[in-house]
C-alpha cells in the first residue's frame, strides 16, 4: 500500500514509518516539523508542511494513496490548558482541512491518533470503550471532537475510519536509532532515564500517598512499536469494515512510578534520584487500558509486556540519542 503518514518526523510517527517500510509498504511522510525530527523518518520521504495549509495537502497529490494515518496534534496538557486556541486550531481544524483534502482526492481510509485522555476522570479503574468520555483538559477535549468528525464523515461521506485511543507509550525501537525527545519533556520514563543520566536533575514523583500497591500512581505503559502494529492492523481492518471505529490500545496491566523507577534503576544500573511533590490536580490514582476490543477485532495483542523490556529499549535510544 502507499501511505500517507502525517506527524511522522514525531515520537509514534516515526516508529510507524520504520515499521511501514519493513512490510513493504510505500511511505510519504508530511510534517511541520514543530515537534519532529528530520533524521527520525529515516529512508522515508518526508515534505516538510502544515495540515492547515491546503495548499500544501493539493501538492501532496493525496488521490495517489491508499489510506492516511494521522499523529499531528500538540499533546501537552498543561500548554492545553494554558492556551487552548493553539489546541484547537492545530488539533481539530488541522484535522479537518485534512478531511478535506482527503473528501476532495477521494481517499476514504483514515488510522487516527487518539488517547486515553478522551476519558477524563475514570469511574472504574479499567477502561473499556464504553467508558464515558468526559476530557477535563482542552487536549482530550480537541481528540474527542474530531473522533466526532469522523463519525459525522463515516454518515456523511463514508469515510472508514479507526481512532486509537491509547495510554502511556513508551519505549523505542531496539535498533536505538530512533526514541522519544522532547522539549519539553512530559513522560516518566524519559524523565527517569535522563535524571539517570544527570540531565535533567531529581526526578519529581508526584503524590506518595494514592491507595495503590505503594502510593505512587498506577499507569499502563505500551510500547510504541506495538502502537505501531495496531496502526497497520487497524488500516487492514478499514479493507472490510465501513464506518468510524474507536478501539483502547493498552498493556491491561499497570505499574506504580517507584515500579518503573525499580526496573529502571535494573536496566541502567543507576540508582537514579528522585524525590516526592505534591500530587497532580486531576492525576487519577489507577488508569489501565482494557484492549479487548482490539484484541477480538483487531487481532492485536501487545508484545512487549514487562516494565523492564520497555524501560530497556528506551535506555538505549537516551544512552545515544541522535536528535
Amino acid at each position: 500500500m502507499k501511505i500517507l503518514v502525517c506527524g511522522g518526523a514525531g515520537y509514534i510517527g516515526s516508529h510507524m514509518v520504520r515499521y511501514l517500510l519493513a512490510h513493504g509498504h510505500h511511505v510519504v511522510v508530511f510534517d511541520n516539523l514543530s515537534t519532529g525530527h528530520a533524521l527520525a523518518v529515516g529512508k522515508a520521504r518526508l515534505v516538510v508542511g502544515d495540515l492547515r495549509d491546503r495548499q500544501a495537502l493539493r501538492r501532496l497529490y493525496l488521490q495517489r494513496y491508499d489510506a492516511v494515518i494521522h499523529f499531528c496534534a500538540h499533546s501537552i496538557v498543561p500548554h492545553s490548558v494554558a492556551d487552548p486556541y493553539a489546541y484547537y486550531e492545530n488539533n481539530v481544524a488541522g484535522t479537518l482541512s485534512l478531511l478535506q483534502a482527503m473528501r476532495e482526492a477521494g481517499v476514504a481510509k483514515m488510522v487516527f491518533s487518539s488517547t486515553a485522555a478522551v476519558f477524563g476522570h475514570p469511574s472504574s479503574p479499567l477502561l473499556d470503550e464504553h467508558h464515558p468520555t468526559v476530557p477535563i483538559n482542552p487536549y482530550g477535549a480537541s481528540k474527542l471532537m474530531v473522533e466526532g468528525v469522523l463519525a459525522d464523515a463515516s454518515r456523511a461521506y463514508g469515510l472508514r475510519s479507526v481512532a486509537l485511543r491509547y495510554f502511556n507509550a513508551a519505549g523505542a525501537d531496539p535498533s536505538g536509532d530512533i526514541g522519544e525527545s522532547h522539549q519539553p519533556e512530559t513522560h516518566l520514563i524519559p524523565n527517569i532515564l535522563r535524571a539517570g543520566l544527570g540531565q535533567g536533575g531529581r526526578l519529581k514523583i508526584f503524590g506518595n500517598d494514592y491507595d495503590t500497591r505503594d502510593g505512587t500512581c498506577v499507569r499502563d505503559y505500551i510500547h510504541v512499536n506495538d502502537l505501531a502494529r495496531a496502526h497497520l492492523k487497524a488500516v487492514e481492518f478499514l479493507h472490510d469494515h465501513e464506518g468510524a471505529h474507536v478501539f483502547n490500545l493498552g498493556n491491561g496491566k499497570g505499574f506504580t512510578v517507584r515500579e518503573v523507577i525499580d526496573a529502571a534503576r535494573a536496566v541502567t544500573g543507576v540508582n537514579i534520584p528522585y524525590e516526592y511533590a505534591p500530587r497532580r490536580a486531576g492525576d487519577p490514582a489507577v488508569l489501565i487500558a482494557s484492549s479487548n476490543k482490539a484484541r477480538e477485532f483487531l487481532d492485536w495483542v501487545p508484545a512487549v509486556t514487562d516494565i523492564g523490556d520497555i524501560v530497556e529499549t528506551a535506555w538505549r535510544w537516551h544512552r545515544a540519542a541522535k536528535y
